[in-house]
């Protein structure tokens, strides 16, 4: 009822969500990002906050980049993935795409590298 049987396989292939779900198995990090059930496993350090560190480190990744380019790419990834066969989302991702053409957080990125310096994204 609470959709594991339809995810996990997206996740990790059909044959392992068998073998998890059937066998009720836990998995514990090393092997949840192997399996590529997690993005990470950390070793947790003195402070207790590995998983923190390690979240504000990608957190910080992010904090340069267009947040309409951002907010768009999210959608394409999860519709188009939802939409089914390719052709669907590619047609998810154009939709996206030209959410980002009339922004001014667009006009600034290609001014920018005109000017060979870092953006300013607004979210405009």
């Amino acid at each position: 009822g609470g959709g594991g049987t339809q995810r996990l396989p997206r996740v990790v292939g059909v044959p392992r969500a068998k073998e998890l779900i059937f066998t009720g198995r836990d998995v514990f990090g090393p092997e949840a990002e192997k399996i590529g059930l997690v993005n990470y496993c950390v070793e947790q350090n003195e402070e207790g906050n590995a998983a923190f560190v390690k979240a504000m480190e990608i957190a910080s990744l992010l904090q340069d980049r267009g947040p309409v380019a951002l907010r768009m790419a999210k959608k394409a990834i999860t519709e188009g993935f939802e939409a089914g066969p390719v052709r669907a989302g590619l047609d998810v991702e154009h939709e996206a795409y030209m959410g980002v053409i009339p922004t001014m957080d667009r006009i600034e990125a290609l001014m920018a590298f005109r000017d060979k310096r870092k953006p300013n994204f607004k979210g405009e």
